[in-house]
C-alpha cells in the first residue's frame, strides 16, 4: 500500500482476488481507482473493484460499482457480465418472502434488462431460472397476506388481496384454496356488512363460487362452498323481497 509501484500494487490485488483474500485485494484496488485513472488499465481495475466488492457481499456497493461499469465502459468485453453480476446483488439481497420484497422487484427488473440487452447471451437461461425463483418469493408473500387477512377476519382486506394475488400469478400451486376464500371471505363480508351492502356483496359471493366450481367440480371445499352459495342465494332472495315490500 506504501511502498508499492503501480504495477505491483496491481499484480498484487489480482494476485489477493484469485486468491479469494478480497478483504486485501479490495483497498489495493481502491488505491489503484485513482492512481490509473484516464490510463488504459482503468478499465481492469474497475472491473476488479466491482467484483471485489461482490466477493466480500457488499452487494449494494458491488451493484452500483456494477452499472456504473456498464454505464462508463458499455462496449467493454467485461460489459455484459458486469450488467448480468449486478442483477445478481439484487438478487443476492432479496430476502425471504416474509420480508419487504422491493429487492426482490429490483432483481426480476435487473435480469430482464439484461435479457433485453443481450437477448442472445449464454446466461439467459440462468436469468430465467433466477426470475423464476424470485417471483416464486413474491407470490408466495401475496398468498400468506391475503391468507392472513382471511385468518384475522379482515373480510374485505381478504378480496381485495386474493383477487389480486391470484391476477397476478394465475398459475399459483395455491389456486384451488385461494378461489376458496375467495368464496369464504366474501360471504363472510357480506354477512357482516350493513343492510344496504348486502345485496351486492352476496351476488358477488354466487359469482365466486360460479368460477370455483368450474375451475375446481371435485374439490374437497366444494360442500363447505356450496353452503356459502346456498345462504347467499337464500339472503339475496330476502332482501329483495324486502325491496319489494317497500
Amino acid at each position: 500500500m506504501k511502498k508499492g509501484s503501480k504495477d505491483e500494487k496491481l499484480a498484487a490485488a489480482k494476485e489477493y482476488y484469485a486468491e479469494e483474500d478480497c478483504y486485501r485485494a479490495l483497498p489495493l484496488f481502491e488505491d489503484l481507482i485513482a492512481l490509473v485513472r484516464g490510463t488504459q488499465e482503468a478499465e481492469e481495475v474497475y472491473y476488479y473493484y466491482a467484483q471485489t466488492h461482490y466477493c466480500i457481499s457488499d452487494y449494494y456497493l458491488a451493484n452500483y460499482y456494477f452499472k456504473n461499469f456498464v454505464k462508463t465502459y458499455p462496449k467493454s468485453k467485461y460489459a455484459e457480465e458486469c450488467l448480468f453480476m449486478a442483477a445478481m446483488c439484487s438478487y443476492r439481497n432479496s430476502p425471504k418472502y416474509s420480508l419487504d420484497q422491493q429487492d426482490t422487484r429490483t432483481a426480476i427488473n435487473e435480469f430482464q434488462l439484461f435479457m433485453d440487452r443481450y437477448p442472445k447471451s449464454s446466461l439467459k437461461d440462468s436469468c430465467n431460472n433466477m426470475i423464476a425463483l424470485l417471483r416464486e418469493k413474491i407470490e408466495r408473500k401475496s398468498y400468506e397476506i391475503a391468507k392472513l387477512y382471511a385468518k384475522t377476519e379482515r373480510y374485505k382486506s381478504a378480496v381485495i388481496a386474493l383477487q389480486k394475488s391470484l391476477q397476478d400469478f394465475p398459475d399459483t400451486e395455491h389456486r384451488e384454496e385461494m378461489m376458496f376464500l375467495m368464496v369464504k371471505s366474501s360471504f363472510l363480508l357480506a354477512e357482516n356488512s350493513f343492510e344496504d351492502k348486502k345485496l351486492e356483496r352476496y351476488t358477488e359471493t354466487t359469482k365466486s363460487y360460479y368460477n370455483f366450481v368450474a375451475s375446481y367440480p371435485e374439490s374437497k371445499s366444494l360442500d363447505e362452498a356450496e353452503r356459502y352459495f346456498k345462504n347467499s342465494l337464500k339472503e339475496i332472495d330476502r332482501i329483495k323481497g324486502n325491496l319489494v315490500e317497500e
